[in-house]
C-alpha cells in the first residue's frame, strides 16, 4: 500500500444521519397473526384491489340476502307462519351459494401468496407456518360466518316485525336463535377447510376453485346413484321408496353421506330437530345421529389437517 493510498483511506468521515434505536412497543407474533387475518378478510371481501375483485362477492353476498328478504316480506304479506319456510330452510336454499363462494374466493388468499413467493417474506419475521394458516383458516371463517348469519338475522328481524304481537314472537321463538348461530357455525367451518386445503395442492386459483365445486358437484349424483332408486321421484320422496328399493338396499343410509353438499345440512337438521325435505336427509335420518356428526367432523378436521401439514413441509 502506497503512501499516497493511506492517506486516501484514512481521509474517510463519519456522520451522525440521525438513526435512532426504535423504543416502541414490540408487539412480536400476535401482531403479525393479526397482520395476516386482516388482510385475509380484506382479500375475501375484495378490499384494497380493484373493482373487479369486489363484483362476485358483492354479488354473493346479494344472492345470499334475497332469499330471506323475500322470505321476511312474504311472512308479512300472508302472515300464514307454518307454511314459511323456517331458518333451517334458509340454509338449505343458499348452501349452493355458501360453497360457491367458498370455492371461488378461498383460492384467493392461499394460492397468489405461494405463486409469488410471498410466504417466503411471511416467514421471515416471527411468524410461523401454523400462525399463517391459523389466522388465513380464521380470516375466511369470519368471513363465511358472517355472510350465513347476516341473512339469518335479517330473517328474524322481518318474522319478528311481520308477527300480529311482534314482542310475543320473540319470547316463542328466541331458541331460534342459538340454533341458526351454532348451525351457522357448522356450515361455515365445513364451507372454510375444504376449500383453503384444496388450494394448498395448486398455485392456480382457477384450478383450485375448479376443483372445489368439482367435488361438490360430483359427490352428489355418485351419492344418488349409490341410495336412491331408480323410480321417478315425480310424486315425492316417499311415493318412490314404496315403489322400488335402492340397488344397495340397506347400504343405502350410509351412502347417502356421500353427498358433499348435504353434510352440513344433516348437522343443522339435527340442530334445528328438523327432519329435512331432501331424499338424503330421509335416508340419513335412519342412522343414529352420532353418525353424521362424525362424519361432518372427519370431513372437516382432515382436510384441516391436510392443510395444516401442507403448510408444515414449507416451513417451520
Amino acid at each position: 500500500m502506497t503512501p499516497d493510498s493511506r492517506t486516501t483511506a484514512g481521509a474517510g468521515e463519519v456522520f451522525d444521519l440521525g438513526y435512532k434505536r426504535y423504543e416502541g412497543p414490540r408487539e412480536g407474533r400476535a401482531r403479525s397473526r393479526k397482520a395476516i387475518w386482516l388482510n385475509g378478510v380484506r382479500t375475501a371481501i375484495g378490499l384494497g384491489r380493484g373493482w373487479q375483485s369486489k363484483v362476485l362477492p358483492g354479488l354473493l353476498f346479494v344472492a345470499v340476502m334475497i332469499p330471506a328478504v323475500v322470505m321476511a316480506l312474504t311472512a308479512s304479506a300472508a302472515g300464514a307462519f307454518d307454511e314459511l319456510p323456517t331458518h333451517s330452510d334458509y340454509y338449505r336454499i343458499v348452501s349452493v351459494i355458501l360453497f360457491l363462494f367458498a370455492a371461488t374466493i378461498a383460492p384467493e388468499l392461499l394460492c397468489p401468496d405461494r405463486r409469488d413467493r410471498v410466504i417466503d417474506l411471511y416467514l421471515v419475521r416471527p411468524l410461523t407456518t401454523t400462525d399463517y394458516v391459523v389466522a388465513r383458516w380464521a380470516a375466511f371463517f369470519v368471513v363465511m360466518l358472517a355472510l350465513v348469519l347476516i341473512g339469518q338475522i335479517v330473517l328474524f328481524i322481518g318474522l319478528t316485525l311481520a308477527a300480529e304481537e311482534p314482542l310475543e314472537y320473540i319470547p316463542d321463538h328466541w331458541k331460534d336463535v342459538p340454533r341458526f348461530v351454532a348451525a351457522g357455525v357448522a356450515i361455515a367451518a365445513f364451507a372454510t377447510t375444504i376449500p383453503l386445503a384444496v388450494s394448498t395442492f395448486t398455485v392456480r386459483r382457477t384450478y383450485a376453485a375448479a376443483a372445489v365445486i368439482a367435488i361438490f358437484l360430483i359427490t352428489l349424483p355418485v351419492a344418488g346413484i349409490l341410495s336412491l332408486c331408480e323410480a321417478d321421484h315425480s310424486e315425492g320422496f316417499g311415493a318412490a321408496q314404496q315403489e322400488c328399493e335402492p340397488a344397495t338396499g340397506d347400504a343405502a343410509k350410509w351412502f347417502a353421506l356421500l353427498s358433499f353438499p348435504e353434510v352440513p345440512m344433516h348437522v343443522s337438521d339435527l340442530i334445528f330437530d328438523d327432519e329435512g325435505d331432501s331424499e338424503f336427509a330421509e335416508l340419513v335420518r335412519e342412522l343414529p345421529a352420532t353418525v353424521p356428526v362424525g362424519w361432518f367432523l372427519i370431513l372437516t378436521l382432515v382436510p384441516g389437517g391436510i392443510l395444516w401439514w401442507q403448510y408444515k413441509r414449507m416451513g417451520r
